[in-house]
């Protein structure tokens, strides 16, 4: 992204969200997420498209997940979330969660493009939420949660979605080692791109290729992917377990009660690991 703009890719997922409200099927209720780009949810119909209808229901069903995983973490005693990525993701502000304390993390020109958004959309920010701007140039991602206040000693969920086909491989595996790293019990919900299926018919395959080519255009290409075995082998290496590792046609369906198209060009995953002890 270009350090003076706020993410493009954030405002389409939020989009995805957004439209996802008029879903018959709805995975993931937030009467914020059209609100937050002062849409009308009219105004945002669903495509016809079965391939662009699953893009929107797998961003919602990430977000469903993580929410599940993150509302089982608070009734065991976590009270510490932290949002790698947040762009215009609104559980901050319907957290229904009392005690639970929220650190938002971002870059800075895209946070301070979603607290206009807010503050336009007369969306309150609640006493609970803390901005944690990171320019990566600049900054550490330690620094600038140790200066939000983050407790390494105590329980905490980290939610990172959205965010690590963005990045480098080692930018993603320094950033889980982080996470991973918590000293209390720690838990987490990230998503990542696998390898392109060698099976994809050759229609599927144009549509990866135009997705890809899509995101470089807007400035934030895809750096990375991983198989499920590779990351796995990673996270256990760091002490974590209890690993729940989906495919986007598994988690919408999970959802929507019956099964979707297994074809996923993009070959989106979304993966919940933890430690339940202290380092």
């Amino acid at each position: 992204m270009e350090t003076s703009q706020p993410s493009r890719t954030a405002m389409h997922a939020a989009h995805h969200r957004a439209r996802h409200q008029s879903d018959p099927q709805r995975i993931l209720t937030d009467p914020l997420a059209p609100r937050i780009l002062r849409l009308d949810p009219d105004e945002l119909p669903l495509p016809d498209e079965p391939l662009d209808l699953y893009g929107i229901r797998f961003v919602a069903a990430r977000s469903r997940f993580a929410e599940d995983a993150l509302a089982s973490a608070v009734a065991t005693g976590t009270r510490q979330l932290v949002i790698l990525g947040a762009g215009l993701d609104t559980f901050a502000y319907r957290n229904p969660h009392a005690g639970l304390r929220v650190v938002e993390v971002d870059h800075p020109a895209t946070q301070a493009w979603k607290r206009q958004q807010l503050a336009a959309a007369g969306i309150t920010v609640p006493p609970s939420v803390t901005f944690a701007p990171v320019d990566f140039e600049r900054d550490t991602l330690a620094g600038a949660l140790a200066t939000a206040g983050l407790d390494r000693t105590r329980p905490a969920f980290f939610l990172w979605l959205g965010v690590t086909p963005y990045l480098t491989r080692e930018a993603v595996l320094t950033t889980l080692r982080f996470m991973a790293g918590h000293h209390a019990p720690v838990q987490m919900v990230f998503d990542y791109y696998g390898e392109a299926p060698s099976t994809l018919s050759p229609e599927l395959r144009a549509v990866r290729e135009a997705a890809a080519k899509m995101v470089a255009e807007l400035g934030e290409p895809w750096l990375s992917c991983f198989t499920p075995e590779d990351i796995a082998d990673e996270l256990r290496a760091m002490k974590l377990d209890g690993i729940e590792d989906l495919t986007g046609p598994e988690l919408v369906a999970r959802y929507v009660g019956r099964p979707v198209p297994k074809a996923d060009p993009v070959g989106g995953r979304v993966l919940h690991a933890g430690r339940t002890v202290a380092l």
